[in-house]
């Protein structure tokens, strides 16, 4: 479990498609003076643009601090991570501990889809990002003012456009120092998580609709009974 915010910025020192495993791996590079290796353990939880990995290895020692992660062919068919490169700056954060202030929101590191950001607009000394997903049905679960994790920032949608497929956020002057997404143009991809809470509500719903649906079966088709009957009286008057 993650929380949004980013606490570091690495950059893709190696990007292996054929390690000796025979699998993908990807080797991150530090900064000097980062702490994020600090209390870290092999086996450990790391996001790399909101893709939670598995660290299996770490050199804290090294200059810079390095680590590696193995990505599973699934992983690369629904991340934007099999088209980094060496030198590709990516957003880091570690798996939350219970002590932790929840300043984002509730983030799994379970990529959803990709999207295409389709604009980027400059308003006063913040940045407005619009992206359009690959996949269009997660956008029955992105609402307005709700979460949504970008390339594993937590952001707030400040717009959305069903009938258009689109949603946008806002990057605040702050937030364009922190994570890679300040740094991304039009055209370019971002890892997709939307609020697992949405999904939960979803299945919840339908899963009492389903059982409901002797007892809401009458209901409806009295409603529809009624409406028909308004209806026709209209016409003939």
């Amino acid at each position: 479990m993650f929380t949004g915010l980013v606490e570091e910025i690495g950059v893709v020192a190696e990007l292996n498609s054929q390690d000796e495993t025979g699998g993908t791996s990807l080797t991150i590079a530090l900064p000097e003076k980062s702490q994020l290796l600090s209390d870290a353990q092999l086996g450990d939880s790391i996001a790399i643009n909101g893709c939670c990995l598995t660290a299996t290895d770490l050199k804290k020692d090294a200059s810079p601090p390095t680590f590696k992660v193995g990505i599973a062919p699934e992983t690369l068919r629904l991340t934007n991570l099999g088209a980094l490169r060496q030198g590709s700056r990516v957003n880091l954060e570690r798996a939350v501990r219970a002590d932790t202030r929840m300043g984002g929101h509730f983030v799994q590191g379970h990529v959803d889809t990709i999207a295409e950001i389709v604009k980027v607009e400059q308003d006063g000394n913040a940045l407005t990002f619009r992206f359009a997903p690959k996949s269009r049905e997660f956008l029955k679960y992105i609402v307005f003012k709700g979460f949504i994790a970008i390339d594993g920032t937590s952001l707030t949608i400040t717009q959305v456009n069903d009938a258009e497929g689109w949603w946008e956020i806002m990057l605040i002057a702050y937030s364009q120092e922190k994570v890679v997404l300040a740094q991304k143009k039009a055209g370019e991809t971002v890892n997709i998580e939307v609020d697992v809470l949405a999904k939960y509500a979803e299945k919840s719903m339908a899963g009492y609709f389903s059982s409901q649906e002797e007892l809401l079966k009458p209901i409806v088709e009295k409603m529809v009974q009624g409406m028909v009957a308004q209806a026709t009286g209209a016409r003939t008057t």
